[in-house]
């Protein structure tokens, strides 16, 4: 559905005529206060006796269900002339219409109350709208173009920020049913800031939207560091994507009632938090928009074919999310260090979070990076009761491809042909994402190999992709003069968290396999009371008892588990968790080749 923007821009003008039968929607917010919407839907011109209509079970940039049908309720169906229409459901996400007279003009009441880049949050501070959690849909009429008039609370000072095009005060416009889809709106009494980018001879708006309770100034500093943010990833592929409508738009919710989330789309970004700006946000949520805006060339237009079209009635899976979200990941705080926003130093030091989540889980034997983007739809925000083994069978696709577009950068630097993750990034967009021709893993694999050669990338695919080994980043980081090492080699540790509960010491994770505590047979929910002589209390350091002991050395753990007590010999062994650190910082010298690679690496472009 993606490749047909392209046609029905061009046709928008003609499009918007009276002549061309639309899909028509309205929405209203009276009992906003009890977080209900009112939504009317117009089909007319219809042939078939029976229409279909559904709401989505999943929503563009997320891959699990989500079931929005859930919070609907007191569905009605008319025809033109006001007579009621026999309404069914043959299955829980669809309303059958029949008897209509060509028109079917269907009202419900729509609950909503989480705000974030997946559902609909209703109330007296906004109306925070993702619209495959708001609007029924026809699968017939999907190649329809939308109005949609949004009936904004006046007494509350609301106004409508969308990427849809606006035709009236609040009547907005979509080309299709996928870029409707694809189009979150808040609407509120928020403030906006605006900016210009020229790429290509054209000159694109860029607004952002904050609906938030801080100061003017606050929001001015925000936005001097999005503008930093903007130009830098614009130089990692070397122009804009050609904005429909010529314009980019953040949608920022900062506020105690919305939950922490960032979700891309084609022209826009949702990003929400409970932080404010003089909260802590200023810090804490700027990596949401870097790593949100990046996704307008690496998953918007450079885009899995798996993915394409978008399914609106069942789980979107894709083997490229290493890749989509992955590289994504590793651009996000590069990007920040690059714009100036946090110093190398913090972009070095936060390197081993990742490094370790990765390096250290034993998912690795279970499954490569295409595998674990097989695993999206049960872990993408998606709910469920049962216990899970995750900690020893699965490892984010943010997080590992993260530092596997680390260990290509760092080995394409080192190739001495002045080759970079960059350029890599620039040639997939000139054959893929410019044209929004959607990819596989394989062309993935042919574009590096045109890049970078057929040894270079066949190594790179087969060890690391299609396996699950792991690249020697002792050895890349330190071509760039960056030290990775164990960060306490003489500290034991348990493999698992434990944290205070009911006054007693409760292990809170299932223990990582082969880790001390994983060997002495201690579980998740049990709860350790002494560790050798010591008696463990809510109060407890651990860490503490744990450094008294020699790596190698064995002691007596005693635990409870089912409210019986039990007693295990645990080895004391060496934490595994490394640090990475910039060279100079530990006394030694920068050699000139570390230098030119780190400089080209995180200077700004």
């Amino acid at each position: 559905m993606r490749s047909l923007y392209s046609l029905v821009l061009l046709l928008m003008v003609s499009s918007l005529s009276m002549a061309q039968t639309h899909n028509v929607y309205e929405i209203s917010f009276d009992n906003a206060v009890h977080h209900e919407a009112t939504v009317k839907a117009h089909f007319t011109g219809l042939e078939n006796k029976v229409l279909e209509l559904r709401m989505s079970r999943t929503s563009p940039g997320r891959y699990a269900l989500h079931e929005f049908a859930k919070n609907v309720y007191h569905v009605k169906a008319t025809d033109s002339r006001g007579n009621n229409l026999q309404v069914t459901r043959p299955n829980p996400y669809q309303w059958d219409v029949s008897g209509h007279d060509g028109t079917v003009i269907v009202t419900y009441t729509l609950y909503g109350n989480r705000g974030d880049g997946t559902y609909t949050q209703v109330d007296e501070t906004h109306a925070h709208l993702n619209i495959p959690a708001t609007f029924m849909y026809a699968p017939r009429l999907a190649l329809r173009p939308i109005k949609v008039t949004f009936n904004v609370r006046e007494d509350l000072n609301w106004k409508v920020a969308t990427q849809l095009k606006q035709l009236d005060k609040n009547t907005y416009y979509a080309p299709n049913l996928h870029y409707f889809m694809d189009s979150p709106t808040e609407i509120s009494n928020y403030s906006i800031r605006e900016f210009t980018e020229e790429s290509n001879g054209k000159t694109y708006n860029i607004r952002f939207i904050l609906h938030h309770k801080g100061s003017d100034a606050d929001f001015d500093t925000y936005v001097d560091k999005v503008k930093n943010i903007v130009a830098q990833e614009k130089a990692v592929f070397g122009e804009l994507p050609d904005y429909d409508f010529g314009t980019y738009t953040f949608l920022g919710c900062y506020l105690a009632n919305v939950s922490g989330d960032g979700m891309e789309h084609r022209n826009s970004t949702i990003l929400t938090d409970v932080e404010g700006l003089a909260e802590g946000g200023m810090e804490n949520n700027i990596g949401t928009v870097s790593h949100e805006y990046f996704h307008a060339w690496n998953v918007e237009r450079i885009r899995p074919l798996a993915l394409e079209p978008f399914d609106y009635t069942s789980a979107n899976m894709s083997g490229e999310l290493w890749f989509a979200e992955g590289f994504t990941s590793y651009y996000t705080n590069l990007i920040l260090c690059r714009a100036g926003v946090i110093t190398r130093e913090a972009y070095v030091e936060g390197l081993a979070g990742s490094l370790n989540y990765v390096w250290n889980s034993p998912a690795l034997k279970y499954f490569n990076p295409i595998e674990m983007s097989y695993q999206a739809p049960f872990v993408d925000a998606a709910r469920s009761v049962d216990p899970v083994n995750w900690t020893n069978t699965f490892v984010s696709y943010y997080s590992y491809g993260s530092v596997l577009g680390l260990a290509l950068d760092l080995s394409l630097r080192n190739q001495k042909k002045n080759l970079t993750l960059d350029g890599y990034m620039q040639l997939m967009w000139k054959k893929f994402g410019k044209n929004e021709i959607p990819y596989t893993v394989k062309d993935l694999e042919n574009t590096l190999t045109e890049y970078a050669g057929e040894d270079f990338a066949s190594t790179f695919f087969t060890q690391y992709i299609y396996q699950s080994n792991m690249p020697d980043y002792k050895v890349l980081m330190n071509t760039a003069g960056v030290i990775f090492e164990k960060a306490k080699p003489s500290t034991p540790y348990l493999g698992a968290y434990v944290k205070s509960n009911d006054s007693k010491m409760k292990v809170v994770t299932n223990p990582h396999q082969q880790s001390p505590l994983y060997k002495a047979g201690v579980e998740n929910g049990d709860y350790i009371l002494s560790i050798g002589e010591h008696v463990l209390s809510d109060t407890t350091n651990i860490s503490d008892i744990l450094k008294e002991h020699e790596i190698n050395s064995t002691v007596t753990v005693v635990y409870e588990r089912g409210g019986e007590r039990k007693e295990t010999i645990m080895q004391m062994e060496s934490d595994p968790a490394y640090k990475t650190t910039l060279i100079e910082l530990q006394g030694k010298k920068l050699s000139k080749a570390q230098k030119e690679t780190r400089e080209d690496w995180l200077e700004a472009k």
